[in-house]
């Protein structure tokens, strides 16, 4: 078997929607994709999703790739990482998705510097995806340009210093989430005023997209778009009123602070 250009170690829904949006983006060919996953759930469905993807047999042949994604929870990282350590082969880039787990730690415990440690979020499956990364000290410049041309295929994509990937893992890295939630909330409200529950819920999720698509191309800061469909004493001050007196604001801050913390803290204790 010919050298695979990505070798996916864990074959969950967010390794399944990078592969698939690499796929979809060009960037490469689903036969150049391997993975291993030892659910048999898990391998069916990234071979349904990822059509022509190969199912490896072992943790040992992701990690022969060219690129070796480590796509597998925090919590059985020093699991996987010991199977591994000293078997990354010299020309392997290691990226690991993993949250909170720290580059120091990865390079320590696989043998290898080349390591690039990324935060996406599942968005990559349709193009629109946050994410971010962080080279290690052993990481190329090439081998940070891939990562940036994989990544950018599916969405945004920024080069940030370590310390800030725990950030963005609670802000964009479950960000989706949050924005479900609201939408969700937005859907309720809607159907409680009287709408139908699927004109509801399309409302309410195309609001939310074109909103932040506003956001995104007019450069504009929210509080300016804000105030440019607020008027005095209409209908979306009367609105903004109640979320300010409920402090949405600041629960979706906190939010935003306690996964980040959470991500620090599965650090600590796999590292």
């Amino acid at each position: 078997m010919s050298q695979l250009g990505i070798g996916f170690l864990g074959g969950g829904q967010m390794a399944r929607a990078l592969a698939s949006g690499f796929v979809k983006a060009g960037r490469i060919e689903a036969d150049q994709i391997g993975f291993f996953d030892p659910s048999e759930e898990a391998a069916q469905l990234f071979l349904q999703q990822v059509a022509g993807s190969r199912l490896l047999a072992s943790e040992q042949q992701a990690c022969q790739a060219e690129l070796c994604l480590l796509a597998v929870k925090p919590q059985v990282i020093p699991q996987v990482v010991a199977q591994l350590a000293g078997q990354i082969a010299a020309d392997t880039l290691v990226v690991s998705i993993a949250a909170g787990i720290s580059l120091d730690y990865l390079q320590d415990q696989l043998g290898t510097t080349r390591v690039i440690r990324v935060m996406p979020n599942t968005p990559c499956l349709i193009g629109e995806a946050a994410s971010a990364y962080a080279a290690g000290p052993g990481a190329t410049a090439a081998d940070s340009e891939r990562v940036e041309h994989l990544l950018t295929a599916v969405g945004l994509a920024f080069a940030l210093e370590e310390h800030h990937i725990d950030a963005v893992t609670g802000l964009s890295g479950s960000g989706p989430a949050y924005a479900y939630l609201l939408i969700e909330a937005m859907t309720e409200g809607g159907v409680a005023m009287g709408l139908p529950a699927e004109v509801a819920a399309q409302l309410a999720a195309q609001t939310v997209l074109g909103a932040a698509r506003l956001v995104l191309e007019s450069g504009q800061h929210p509080l300016t778009l804000t105030d440019q469909v607020t008027s005095p004493g209409g209908t979306t001050l009367e609105g903004l009123g109640v979320l300010k007196e409920r402090g949405v604001r600041t629960a979706v801050m906190e939010a935003v602070r306690a996964a980040t913390e959470r991500s620090i803290e599965l650090g600590k204790k796999e590292g």
